[in-house]
């Protein structure tokens, strides 16, 4: 879980330098990538624990 956040939080700073800086396009396309990474990591780590029932 905690490589999950970090890799969003380094997306969204990598997102907030990319389009402010100008002539940094590239790392708003590199923190949508790392943003993807990690959306699909969370959704693999959900599925393979899937749902407990509840008692």
């Amino acid at each position: 879980m905690v490589l999950i956040l970090l890799l969003v939080l380094a997306a969204v700073l990598l997102g907030i330098i990319g389009s402010v800086v100008k002539g940094l396009l590239f790392l708003l396309l590199i923190g949508i990538a790392v943003f993807a990474v990690a959306l699909l990591l969370s959704a693999l780590r959900f599925r393979r624990t899937g749902r407990r029932p509840t008692r």
